[in-house]
């Protein structure tokens, strides 16, 4: 296993300690268990309500959300075009009223 850069000035030269590792340059020292702990499988996204999510879905608004950056609120009960899934803070890219949004799949459920 090659030695980690480091997450806080992404040099390369690190000290391997048993649980944990330690920035020769700037001193920072990080838990090794956080490297380790990459997914295993595919990513599952669900929705409010527990049901698994796909690219494709139409989902649901569970409450009126407000959009960022504009007056508009988009309205609980509306329902969006086919989903897409996207790896980020957002898990959901899709359309809602003409309108192209990213939300968090805790509001929203499978239409």
């Amino acid at each position: 296993m090659s030695k980690p850069a480091c997450p806080m000035c992404e040099m390369t030269d690190v000290m391997e300690h048993p649980a944990k590792w330690e920035c020769l340059t700037c001193g920072h020292e990080w838990e090794r268990a956080a490297e380790a702990d990459a997914p295993e499988g595919p990513r599952v996204v669900k929705d409010a309500h527990g049901s698994v999510l796909h690219d494709g879905d139409s989902v649901i608004l569970i409450k009126d959300l407000p959009l960022r950056g504009s007056s508009g609120v988009l309205k609980g009960g509306s329902k969006s075009k086919p989903i897409r899934l996207v790896e980020g803070d957002h898990e959901i890219s899709c359309k809602i009223d003409g309108v192209a949004v990213g939300l968090k799949a805790c509001f929203v459920r499978k239409a």
